[in-house]
């Protein structure tokens, strides 16, 4: 028994389990949980983040000129830098491998010599085929092994005419996530409001480096100049430098420079294709955009120039539509007011409720409910009442006087500037509404023009930037493949060159998937509007096409029977002779209408050239009546009659405009 003991007491402490840790609450900062899911604002990989950074910065450039009705000019340069350049930038020496093993892009003897093999079995087969005279494939050059670690860096430099930033507030708009301007409800080109501040996270987490920021406002006689980074963790600005210095130039406007890891070279396309649409829906703005690197060949140069100085205006904060709160947004509402009762409080804070309504919507709210009742004083469950009531009841529509569209005019000539389409035809919807929020939809269809690939070519934006991913899921997309019967508009949706271009604007773009790169296709207000827009587009185009195979049927008819017109004049003029003689000689009788003809004839007063004459005026004559018919059985009888906008004079301007969809007509006072 005594020998059993130290065995049993093994045993009985390898089964004690283990105290499990007692858990921990912690938090996270802002900056600390979009740096953990940066995918969500379009920083998925490299590539993406080069893309997103570029797009963030140029678009942040036009809302500052556009804020202060300032015709942008917005310069973007993206210069790659080498390893050993960016190493030198962070003080980090390169040193030489030493165990060549360890790293990733190592390759075995081997795997050497299979590679070898197999390029010589190539080579051998390529001049096996070129002593036979077949055609030679060019042989893949084979991809250098490139290592996990070796990254791409780029500056990415943005610089533009706009408002500027206060010297003071420049460390907390760039340092601090979710703290800026933005987040009124107007209509924004934004999608969650964190615009250079990812650019910033992003560089802090590939690079480590710094954001540099200078910034001047109009008739400000110094440029403040910023660096700083964040602290991820804090989410709080870390200042390295901020300072004034002198403005020489009375320059006004920003500059921002940050470095990043990337990828060019696979996002290259995206990047340009990015701006090629942004100058097609904002032809009032300049765009100067370079890619520099070491590689000359690699360089990159192109020039958006701008095509008017019509500018939208600019989009204003509106209120809340009641159809549109949430308990939360009525106690943050309630939270915020300055207004003391119910009723200043409902009148004040939300659109289209008046006095009348206000009282009407107090009374039905219940006995505990009156018109001088303090709105602080309001209990959680009167708060509920309230949203129920605002659920239920009927509103007029919120007006889309907010909103501001990029207007038929420079939706048309952003895309004749860029396409040069042999057609085009622009519509602009009135404002509609979809769950309280005002919206408008503007469409533009294209045909023919300058690099545009055969069959429909998409063009998405919202609240006026492009939309370049995730296409298939899109209401614009979905429309344009699945309810548009182009053939009944005479379009060939395969052989023709079609460009379909949709702008929608809203105080809510109702954006879907976690990057907000598409609209949905189950709002069924928008996906009407959207396919309405395109509709009309396209029946101003059918005019046109009509119009245009008319005239070339006409073309054709005319030149079939126009090369006829010789031999059918010297086979009827032969005749004529021959009959003329006939009557001369008297052998034949004819009456005498026709005898004055073979008069003529016999005196030359009718010639070949005459003949020729008169048949060549009745193919005219044919042609024109045929032409009439065919219109008439068409159902077009006359252009497309476009509106003509007038707009209301300003008392700053000497001039107004007068707006179609074709010109702007600028009148001086």
């Amino acid at each position: 028994m005594e020998s059993e003991s130290p065995i049993e007491t093994k045993k009985g402490k390898s089964k004690t389990p283990k105290k499990a840790k007692e858990s921990i609450l912690k938090q996270k900062s802002p900056a600390e949980f979009f740096a953990e899911n940066k995918n969500i604002a379009g920083f998925d990989n490299p590539g993406k983040s080069l893309y997103t950074t570029v797009r963030e910065l140029v678009e942040n450039a036009l809302d500052s000129a556009e804020s202060i009705s300032e015709l942008p000019v917005v310069d973007l340069t993206i210069e790659e830098i080498v390893k050993s350049k960016f190493n030198s930038m962070i003080g980090l020496v390169d040193r030489d491998r030493i165990d060549e093993e360890l790293y990733d892009d190592y390759e075995t003897v081997k795997a050497r010599e299979k590679r070898l093999a197999k390029e010589a079995r190539a080579q051998e087969i390529q001049a096996k085929n070129a002593s036979l005279g077949k055609k030679i494939k060019e042989h893949a050059v084979p991809k250098s092994i490139k290592g996990r670690g070796e990254a791409s860096f780029y500056r990415v430099t943005c610089k533009d005419n706009g408002r500027g930033m206060p010297h003071d507030d420049i460390p907390n708009m760039f340092g601090r996530v979710l703290s800026g301007t933005k987040y009124g409800l107007k209509q924004t080109r934004g999608k969650f409001g964190l615009g250079a501040k990812m650019a910033l996270i992003w560089s802090k987490m590939s690079t480590g480096l710094p954001i540099e920021i200078s910034s001047s406002r109009r008739g400000q006689n110094y440029i403040s100049f910023c660096r700083l980074d964040i602290d991820i963790h804090r989410n709080i600005p870390h200042i390295h430098l901020h300072e004034k210095r002198d403005n020489k130039d009375r320059w006004h406007g920003a500059e921002i420079q940050v470095v990043i890891e990337g990828n060019w070279t696979t996002y290259r396309s995206k990047i340009l294709h990015y701006m090629r649409q942004m100058a097609v829906i904002t032809p009032y703005a300049q765009f100067l955009f370079k890619f520099v690197s070491d590689a000359p060949d690699k360089n990159v140069t192109i020039k958006f120039a701008r095509r008017t100085d019509v500018m939208p205006p600019v989009p204003v904060e509106t209120k809340h539509h009641p159809s549109a709160v949430d308990i939360l947004l009525i106690k943050r509402l309630i939270a915020e007011t300055s207004k003391q009762n119910i009723m200043q409080f409902l009148q004040h804070e939300f659109v289209n409720i008046g006095k009348s309504l206000a009282e009407r919507l107090i009374g039905e709210m219940g006995p505990e409910f009156s018109p001088k009742m303090a709105v602080k004083s309001l209990t959680d469950q009167q708060i509920v009442r309230i949203h129920q009531l605002f659920r239920q009841a009927k509103f007029d529509d919120p007006s889309g006087d907010c909103l501001s569209p990029a207007g038929e005019y420079n939706l048309r000539l952003g895309i004749i500037k860029e396409l040069h389409p042999d057609m085009v035809a622009t519509y602009s919807g009135s404002a509609q509404v979809f769950e309280g929020h005002p919206f408008i939809v503007e469409a533009g269809v294209s045909v023919g023009g300058k690099d545009v690939k055969q069959g429909l070519n998409i063009f998405r934006f919202a609240n006026r930037i492009p939309l370049l991913f995730e296409q298939g899921g899109d209401v614009v997309t979905r429309t344009t493949l699945k309810r548009i019967t182009w053939n009944n508009y005479k379009i060939n949706q395969t052989q023709d060159k079609i460009g379909v271009f949709v702008s929608i604007v809203s105080t809510k773009i109702p954006f879907k998937g976690t990057g907000k790169e598409y609209i949905g296709d189950d709002i069924s207000e928008i996906a009407s509007a959207v396919k309405s827009a395109i509709q009309q587009c396209c029946i101003q185009l059918k005019s046109k096409i009509v119009k245009k195979m008319q005239a070339r049927e006409q073309q054709e008819r005319k030149q079939n029977l126009s090369k006829y017109i010789p031999d059918a004049t010297n086979a009827v003029y032969d005749v004529l002779k021959e009959m003329a003689k006939s009557r001369a000689s008297k052998k034949k009788h004819y009456e005498e209408g026709d005898a004055d003809i073979l008069q003529k004839v016999s005196d030359q007063l009718i010639t070949k050239e005459t003949l020729k004459e008169k048949l060549t005026q009745h193919v005219e004559k044919v042609d024109y009546e045929m032409a009439l018919e065919y219109a008439t059985q068409s159902g077009v009888s006359e252009e497309p009659r476009e509106d003509i906008y007038l707009q209301s004079i300003d008392a700053k301007s000497n001039f107004f405009d007068l707006h179609s969809p074709i010109f702007v007509f600028r009148l001086f006072l």
